[in-house]
């Protein structure tokens, strides 16, 4: 798994190195940190979490500095950004197709793979564009949150009968039931 790893970090680092050299840009020690802590995650990321694991790093950098490579890495997509409802996240990607589940109430995000799609994607012509890669978002309600919507609905229908059934017995006896 570190072997895997290290050969994607190697790689991922090599693709900013050339993209800096090419473009003429200064190869600073922040870009390649910052790049680094990005691919320490497993998962999405916000930026006060990156900031905080350069700083674990003994390696702190500028707002600034942390935004504006962070840009550069989308723009060269090593990183991919989600907009959620708890904000805005980030998860580094190496790989050209990213599918992904969110839940729209609780904001989990979970990766999966359809082979389908991608094979129906790479066989699609696409006229005077050359495709690079993909990126597909599947909002929905996860199961743990559906359970929870289920339980709370059988709740209310519960109290709901509840309270007819004590409205009819008020009605029928005039008082209340003990």
């Amino acid at each position: 798994m570190d072997k895997v790893k290290n050969n994607c970090g190697d790689a991922v680092r090599e693709i900013l190195n050339s993209y800096l050299e090419q473009n003429n840009y200064r190869k600073t020690p922040e870009r390649f940190a910052i790049l680094d802590a990005a691919y320490s995650f497993n998962s999405y990321f916000s930026m006060q979490e990156l900031s905080d694991r350069l700083v674990e790093k003994n390696f702190p950098v500028s707002r600034a500095t942390l935004y504006n490579t962070v840009r550069l890495l989308m723009n060269l997509r090593l990183v991919v950004c989600l907009r959620l409802q708890d904000g805005v996240r980030y998860k580094a990607c190496y790989s050209d197709n990213n599918c992904t589940q969110i839940c729209t109430i609780c904001g989990k995000v979970t990766e999966i793979k359809i082979p389908e799609i991608a094979e129906i994607i790479d066989k699609t012509h696409l006229r005077r564009f050359r495709k690079e890669g993909f990126s597909i978002h599947i909002y929905g309600v996860c199961s743990t949150c559906q359970a929870m919507l289920t339980r709370l609905k059988n709740k209310e229908n519960t109290e709901k009968q509840e309270n007819i059934n004590k409205n009819k017995y008020i009605s029928k006896y005039g008082k209340r039931q003990s």
